[in-house]
């Protein structure tokens, strides 16, 4: 039998030296994402702690929240609260590496989310919220042609949507009004901006056909570039080209609403919405708060019109702060929210969750943790993954900056990252005490990954498409079109996976999907007439992209390497031992250096605790 006091200590060492810090747990690039490059995940985290600090005021007390007072008002005062709220989360942005555009796009989103409105309406003190955080930020102005959707393997510029609206304005199809008609001193005042030709006719008109024309013209761009066309960029997009024209300040007539209910960003939000396809409310993750689609997208477009010209990863955190909707997977908002687990430079979008449910449970960042952790649990294919994943980002986060944020995202993985490192570490132990190597448990904890992500994944997928999905692999290998020796030990550049999937009753095999299936469906029409064959194709997309992401998550190698090298092995041998076996988490390179790393440090740390305690003197 083995020492139970003996597993104690490995388990424990192992375990300490996989967390000792964020970037012993996963391979992606953290140490440069400190500064933004590459990806804005810790400016947002920063802005995001900034935010609630400010709002929530813990030093000085509940006197001082500036809760319910951040909106922008009817004011004629130079300064007010959330310029020194902007100003703040701003800088704190720039400090963890966004750009000054970027920056202003990031705070000026999660200070929307957090109650600012987008526009005040004010002639002379004309306060709009995007131009505020492009101010803080000292961003240069520039037009809506600057923005460009995320990338979705290709990126798409604002250009096709100016084309199409334009173009329609040109030939007087966005309009019944025609402005040759109209007799001097109508066009420019009141009789006109805020009157019956204004507010009921042209107005509504221009702001829906616009922004409607402008959003599908950026969805067929993007099918003509070949990729899908995600409706929440193409949205925002037509909305803010929109805007860029209309009058931002107008208020429309009483067939549309009560006197200033119903703006004319709000009819343009409704022209993206229905050009996209989008439904009429989305609700956050956590909270279950409703958001009227048409308001935000045509607040956004406000927004965006303003903010400078933030780059394409400035787009791609937007999309991810957006993954904080429980509609994001339908909506083509980012990849954070969930079923598949992503990079962790795309882990934004538990910030617009936790910022409002420290609105719900009054900052209490317990509480907070206890409700992320819970929707979190729901949402993904393996929410142990994705808990880690949070738990890594954040901590990583909180060398640049801490705060209510990071700290609430922390104690809610907290607990699930440790059960996940320790379940590793035992069983490993087990495995190599009954005369295992180091390649056989780390290729053992991975088959029983697959396992759980066939299981799961097929559960979570008969709940997306509405039909009975079973789905079981039959092969995960490299070279599906390659024949290099890189492709060959790290599969995830190259995968050939081949699987069954049974569809409401019928089975499908398919073989080779990346590298064979799916260029056969697209050139040449393969199964097109079989309504479930893009299911089929769907389902192997969503779960070998879970498997493939592995290397956010490196713990099926670190771990057991940590543990070969405390009984019987070099450390070395047991990082490259581990990495060699795990077919699934050697997705991409690195962690069998990591590994070394862990296991070096695991070695050190058993040999401390197995010293006797010095005597007093």
């Amino acid at each position: 039998m083995p020492d139970d006091h003996d597993k104690d200590k490995v388990i424990f060492s192992a375990t300490m030296a996989a967390t000792f810090e964020p970037d012993s747990m996963t391979n992606d690039k953290l140490e440069a994402a400190t500064k933004g490059h590459g990806a804005l995940v810790i400016p947002v985290f920063a802005a995001a702690n900034s935010l609630a600090e400010d709002i929530f005021c813990t030093v000085t007390g509940p006197e001082m929240s500036l809760l319910g007072r951040m909106t922008l008002v009817d004011a004629a005062a130079p300064g007010l609260p959330l310029d020194m709220v902007i100003e703040k989360a701003v800088r704190e942005a720039k400090n963890a590496g966004a750009s000054p555009e970027n920056a202003a796009l990031i705070v000026a989103s999660l200070a929307y989310f957090m109650g600012s409105c987008a526009r005040s309406g004010v002639p002379l003190g004309n306060r709009k919220l995007g131009a505020i955080a492009r101010m803080h930020a000292g961003a240069p102005r520039t037009s809506a042609i600057a923005l460009t959707t995320g990338k979705f393997t290709h990126k798409i510029p604002a250009f096709p949507a100016y084309l199409a609206i334009y173009e329609k304005m040109l030939d007087k199809k966005l309009t019944r009004v025609d402005g040759a008609v109209l007799p001097p001193f109508i066009a420019g005042g009141a009789i006109y901006g805020h009157s019956a030709l204004g507010e009921d006719y042209n107005i509504p008109e221009l702001a829906y056909n616009a922004a409607k024309t402008g959003t599908e013209a950026m969805m067929r761009s993007m099918e003509g570039a070949g990729i899908t066309p995600y409706a929440l960029w193409p949205a925002l997009i037509g909305a803010a080209v929109t805007m860029e024209f209309i009058h931002p300040d107008a208020l429309l007539g009483e067939e549309f609403g009560k006197f200033g209910k119903v703006d004319s960003a709000y009819l343009a939000g409704k022209g993206a919405r229905d050009a996209a396809g989008l439904p009429e409310t989305i609700h956050i993750r956590g909270t279950h708060e409703e958001y009227d689609t048409a308001k935000v997208l045509g607040d956004f477009g406000l927004i965006l019109k303003d903010i400078g010209g933030p780059s394409v990863i400035g787009s791609m955190a937007l999309s991810e702060i957006f993954a904080g909707f429980e509609e994001s997977a339908s909506i083509g908002a980012g990849f954070s929210g969930g079923p598949v687990n992503p990079p962790l430079g795309h882990l934004e979008g538990d910030c617009v969750p936790a910022l409002r449910l420290m609105v719900l449970h009054n900052g209490d960042v317990f509480e907070v943790a206890s409700a992320v952790r819970d929707y979190k649990m729901n949402s993904f294919i393996d929410p142990e993954m994705a808990l880690c994943g949070l738990n890594t980002i954040a901590r990583k986060a909180e060398q640049v900056t801490r705060g209510k944020i990071t700290k609430a995202c922390i104690l809610a993985s907290e607990g699930v990252r440790d059960r996940a490192i320790y379940r590793r570490a035992a069983h490993t132990y087990d495995l190599m005490k009954a005369g295992k190597t180091v390649q056989e448990a780390t290729r053992t904890l991975d088959e029983e990954r697959q396992a759980y992500v066939e299981q799961r994944g097929s559960a979570i997928l008969s709940g997306f498409t509405g039909k009975t999905i079973e789905f079981k692999y039959t092969s995960i290998k490299p070279h599906g079109r390659r024949t290099d020796k890189f492709t060959e030990r790290y599969w995830g550049f190259d995968s050939n996976v081949a699987y069954d999937v049974t569809i409401d009753g019928t089975k499908y095999h398919v073989d080779n999907l990346s590298g064979k299936e799916i260029p056969a469906f697209v050139f040449e029409g393969k199964n097109k007439d079989d309504p479930n064959w893009p299911t089929a194709l769907f389902c192997g997309a969503v779960l070998t992209q879970e498997l493939q992401y592995i290397g956010h998550t490196i713990i099926n190698i670190t771990v057991p390497a940590a543990v070969a090298s405390l009984i019987g092995m070099e450390a070395k041998e047991a990082a490259y031992g581990a990495e060699d076996g795990a077919f699934l988490t050697r997705a991409i390179p690195g962690a069998g250096d990591k590994a070394h790393e862990v296991a070096k440090l695991a070695q050190r740390v058993h040999a401390k605790i197995n010293e006797p305690f010095p005597p007093a003197e």
